[in-house]
């Protein structure tokens, strides 16, 4: 598990050393610099997928940081560059750094080379260890158990695309979890591993089962099938209700004449539910589109992928994914030490991180000016 992030020169920051745990939420106003933590980490594992992370030679057709990829586009070297950046000693160009720690204790650092207009920024420095020189490889973040979902996630549509090296080869969803429901459709009836992410209203134990019964949190009766589209490459997702829905189960329909949330919400909850122990999640705004019951149970899953040894780092304006996360800690699914909440502000020179802590029961150390209190100034005012 990654435990520190340093960022040097990077974006909003000058240089930050941000802890993170096995559940990282990551709050403030917007353009405060959430983002950027999760876009740093994103960067490397573009660039290791790539085949550029380990060049050293200086020669940019050999590689570096490569800027924009399939998870994300960052523009060139003076769009990563921080306005006020730090010289580094012994080099004629400013250098961009992307460094963490793991709990074991290893540690390393990328350092690109700054040029205003290149998308492509050749490496001065990659890790060293004491062991083969890929030992770094190993880490959750260049493996096969990492997954990263962007704030634009899929859409309802009436199909979506059966890539076989994405979902089946690699278990990737997609940064816009495009791949998530053939995904699901090739892996519906494996059968998920006895622990917290189980969930004890569902079926059976299935992974088709355990999504349906997740997105039951999120709209009470709803189940669905994926199924490949014959002849095409493509697959289909259709949703059915009963129970409480109030409508016969029997009639399926396509996800755009179903609630937007749901299809948009399907990615997070398959990402979740098929994390293994050490998988690294990253996660833009899981709220988006879900009324306030759902994104509480939202941060019920993200702590219970995280109970079962997952990694989570999630950017989110959301109070009731905080009140959902501080819950899991009260009733003891998530470990206080287990949580680590950032507030990002702008204090006039760059971005100020604070960090409450949240205790045993669930209460926060410090309720920082700005930090989720607009319904509190807002009830002021209807009672003044």
């Amino acid at each position: 598990m990654i435990d520190q992030l340093s960022l040097t020169n990077f974006k909003a920051f000058r240089s930050a050393d941000i802890r993170l745990a096995p559940v990282t939420l990551l709050t403030g106003l917007n353009s405060s610099g959430k983002s950027t933590v999760l876009q740093s980490l994103a960067l490397l594992r573009q660039s290791y997928d790539s085949g550029t992370l380990l060049s050293t030679d200086g020669d940019d057709r050999h590689g570096g940081f490569l800027l924009d990829g399939d998870l994300v586009e960052l523009g060139t070297g003076q769009d990563l560059l921080h306005e006020d950046f730090v010289s580094t000693e012994g080099e004629q160009v400013p250098l961009i750094t992307v460094a963490f720690r793991t709990d074991s204790g290893s540690a390393y650092a990328w350092s690109a080379r700054y040029a205003a207009e290149q998308d492509v920024l050749s490496l001065a420095r990659v890790p060293k260890s004491g062991g083969p020189p890929d030992l770094w490889i190993a880490d959750p973040l260049f493996s096969r158990g990492f997954q990263y979902l962007k704030a634009d996630r899929i859409v309802p549509a009436t199909s979506y695309p059966r890539s076989h090296h994405q979902a089946i080869g690699r278990g990737f969803l997609g940064s816009r979890g495009e791949h998530t429901v053939n995904f699901l459709r090739h892996h519906a009836q494996v059968v998920l591993a006895d622990g917290p992410l189980r969930h004890p209203e569902a079926r059976a134990h299935t992974l088709l089962d355990q999504v349906m019964a997740w997105m039951q949190e999120l709209c009470p009766g709803v189940n669905l099938e994926a199924a490949e589209i014959p002849g095409t490459d493509s697959v289909r997702l259709s949703y059915g209700f009963g129970g409480t829905a109030g409508v016969d189960s029997s009639r399926r329909r396509r996800p755009t004449n179903v609630g937007f949330g749901l299809t948009y919400a399907l990615p997070i909850v398959v990402a979740c539910l098929t994390a293994a122990p050490g998988s690294l999640i990253l996660l833009e705004n899981p709220e988006a589109h879900l009324h306030p019951r759902g994104q509480a149970r939202m941060a019920a899953l993200i702590a219970a992928a995280a109970a079962a040894g997952a990694q989570l780092i999630v950017e989110t304006h959301s109070d009731h994914v905080l009140d959902g996360t501080r819950l899991a800690v009260k009733q003891g699914r998530l470990k206080s030490s287990d949580t680590a909440i950032h507030y990002f502000r702008g204090n006039g020179a760059g971005v100020e991180i604070v960090t409450p802590v949240v205790g045993e029961d669930g209460t926060l150390s410090e309720w920082p000016e700005g930090f989720f209190d607009e319904t509190d100034h807002t009830l002021d005012q209807l009672l003044d």
